[in-house]
């Protein structure tokens, strides 16, 4: 069975939304290598992320510069967007996800091939939490309060247990944490 890796870039508020408003500052050379560790052949994209993914790397792979062989990489992967409106790729290697999120990923998780990442795209993370799909969750917790905006992590009535696997403090104050999933106690506690 495949395994999911879901990654996010969050603050220490739990704030998930416009990453691109806060995170630059922290990004460095440990990160970028922890971001490309996280690459694989597939990707699982909610509409927002595809969006704004397919907005600046196709571009950025065609300039050359410094970043054109990771824009290349996810470029060549096959890219699953969730939407519930039909859309039109200009990215290579793009298709829309048919059916029931959880379903289709389910399917996906048996089929024969390598790691899938998600990548951003909180709703998308949340169902397949939810489902016990997501097989790592790799958050980098930056040094921010945000104070506004989409938290990873909604008002809800169920827990969702987690177990950290490895964590990592970058030199910018940027904490890489990989979960996986726990089983729940009776009391709620691990």
């Amino acid at each position: 069975m495949r395994k999911i890796a879901a990654s996010l870039f969050i603050s220490l508020d739990g704030v998930v939304e416009d990453p691109a408003d806060w995170h630059f500052p922290y990004f460095n050379d440990e990160m970028g290598a922890a971001v490309t560790a996280q690459m694989a052949d597939t990707l699982v994209l909610g509409r927002k992320t595809y969006d704004s993914f397919a907005g600046a790397w196709p571009e950025r792979e065609a300039e050359g510069g410094e970043d054109a062989g990771f824009a290349a990489s996810l470029g060549d992967a096959r890219k699953i967007v969730v939407s519930r409106q039909p859309l039109e790729f200009t990215w290579r290697n793009s298709e829309l996800l048919q059916g029931d999120l959880v379903k289709a990923v389910t399917e996906l998780k048996n089929e024969p091939g390598g790691p899938i990442a998600v990548s951003g795209s909180v709703s998308v993370v949340r169902q397949l939490l939810a489902a016990g799909l997501v097989d790592e969750l790799h958050l980098l917790v930056h040094p921010i309060a945000v104070r506004k905006g989409e938290r990873l992590f909604d008002e809800g009535t169920d827990s969702v247990p987690l177990r950290l696997i490895r964590s990592e403090t970058f030199s910018t104050g940027v904490v890489y944490l990989i979960y996986g999933p726990a089983e729940a106690t009776a009391a709620g506690e691990q």
